[in-house]
């Protein structure tokens, strides 16, 4: 499961394998089609690696497979086609215009408007090796947007849990970062260590270029779109950022019977929290930030 999205009607658009369609649910949970349309002969999903909703319904893909971002009409429909090379992350922004994170783009984040015109880009990314092929996939991240336009760029890879908020011009509100409790080994580093297992080392990847190597550090993040809040996943722990990027408490996600949850896309509802486990299927979990009603009395 790659992406979980709900639209301002309440139905949820889930990215999953073999991420050639996009599963279409009801509020109540039942099946409700899917994108492409079935009917729709001329559409097709390569290879989605994520996905978002414009505020007016079209629905974005990350098409990786495609070199492509495609834009799907409310009803399943392919609307256009932008080519752009490898792209991995995209969030929508108000007046029609996109983000868009690609492995192959010299910064992080590249703006385009509704025609498929490069705006601006921004972002530096870190230089960690000498590999040029191995900062590029350590660069690798996803994005987000709030309903105010900010932009949000959470690094996959990076030895300490980083994510950044830009305003859509590109200057930097702030970087959330996270590092390892243990500040020495953490430099070299470039996977979270839950067990006593040590991570990977930058330096014996970049002599046998072995990206493949490389293990997440934030498997799965999200902003609330009205409050800006933000919510990182790391394995099972699961922590909640103020809008303005300070830390405000961190859970463990687990199933009732114990087992651990580790999310690969999160939602955030006004009382409640869904969690996309790859391959057991979606949790739902009340939000831990928000009072419980009182039970009733007897």
């Amino acid at each position: 499961m790659r992406a979980l999205k709900r639209d301002s009607a309440g139905r949820y658009y889930v990215l999953a394998a073999p991420a050639n369609v996009i599963a279409l649910f009801a509020p109540d949970g039942k099946h409700a089609g899917q994108i492409p349309a079935t009917d729709s002969q001329a559409a097709k999903i390569v290879f989605a690696e994520d996905i978002d909703l414009e505020s007016e319904g079209r629905v974005l893909v990350a098409d990786r497979g495609a070199n492509a971002v495609k834009i799907f009409k409310v009803d399943g429909s392919l609307e256009s086609t932008i080519p752009i090379s490898v792209p991995t992350s995209l969030a929508a922004l108000p007046g029609g215009e996109f983000a868009v994170a690609s492995l192959r783009a010299n910064q992080l984040v590249t703006i385009y408007n509704a025609q498929g015109k490069t705006i601006r880009s921004f972002g530096d990314p870190h230089d960690m090796s000498s590999s040029k092929e191995l900062n590029r996939y350590i660069n690798h991240g996803r994005l987000f947007s709030d309903s105010s336009g900010y932009i949000y760029f959470a690094f996959t890879y990076l030895p300490e849990a980083t994510i950044r908020k830009y305003d859509r011009f590109g200057f930097a509100a702030y970087e959330i970062s996270l590092p390892y409790a243990d500040q020495e080994s953490a430099r070299n580093v470039l996977a979270p260590s839950t067990a006593a297992a040590p991570g990977v080392d930058i330096s014996a990847l970049a002599r046998r270029n072995q990206a493949s190597e490389i293990k997440p550090v934030i498997d799965a993040f999200v902003v609330d779109p009205a409050s800006q809040e933000v919510w990182a996943a790391m394995g099972d722990e699961l922590s909640h950022f103020d809008k303005d990027g300070g830390l405000l408490a961190t859970y463990r996600t687990a199933a009732a019977d114990g087992t651990r949850l580790e999310p690969s896309a999160i939602l955030i509802e006004s009382n409640r929290i869904l969690l996309a486990v790859d391959p057991l299927g979606v949790y739902e979990f009340s939000r831990p930030d928000k009072p419980r009603p009182a039970a009733p009395r007897p």
